[in-house]
């Protein structure tokens, strides 16, 4: 069965977001000094790209840009559902003393918020940790909130969000999606879904 979906951010939208970001992150810091941008594999990654970009374009200094991986770990075995934890991370610069903006694509639960900070914090000692994401979608789990939003997006627990970008999925463009109902379900009918 297809999901249904529609578009909530065109190119031009996701384009003005980084742009505004770019420009909240700068005044936040009170210039470039001591910034680092560090992007959440994988869509996070382009966006820090992005976000160093239009820095450069209208500060005219370029800041330092790293990779952290966070993989979803399921063990079927366990009553531990989804912990995320850290695979590999590509960060050429030293965190020690910078500030550090995390670069996501959707914050939710928080959940791999909080595995990217336990993950900065063993590669160093950062001065402060912000985060910066394209989608605020709701439904945290843990105390984490976004210090830059390029859209907050109201939604149910039974939809997704889809960022697609031309770095990763030759477009840009973010999607809403519905997730199906299992059969014999129906979904929002009290007692027949947990």
């Amino acid at each position: 069965m297809p999901m249904s979906g529609r578009q909530i951010m065109t190119v031009e939208e996701i384009r003005r977001a980084v742009i505004r970001i770019s420009h909240e992150i700068v005044e936040k810091q009170a210039g470039t000094s001591g910034l680092v941008l560090v992007g959440i594999q994988r869509r996070g990654v382009p966006l820090a790209r992005r976000i160093a970009d239009a820095i450069a374009e209208h500060e005219g200094v370029r800041l330092p840009v790293g990779a952290l991986d966070i993989t979803f770990y399921r063990d079927d075995l366990s009553l531990i559902a989804q912990s995320p934890v850290v695979k590999g991370t590509d960060l050429p610069f030293d965190l020690n003393g910078s500030t550090v903006v995390l670069v996501d694509d959707v914050l939710y639960t928080g959940r791999t918020i909080r595995a990217a900070m336990d993950a900065l914090v063993d590669f160093g000692r950062p001065r402060a940790i912000r985060l910066a994401v394209l989608i605020d979608r709701g439904h945290r789990e843990l105390p984490i909130r976004a210090d830059h939003v390029g859209k907050n997006v109201p939604t149910s627990r039974e939809e997704v969000v889809k960022v697609h970008l031309v770095e990763v999925d030759g477009v840009d463009e973010v999607e809403i999606e519905r997730l199906p109902a299992p059969l014999g379900e129906t979904v929002g009918v009290s007692g027949t879904t947990g």
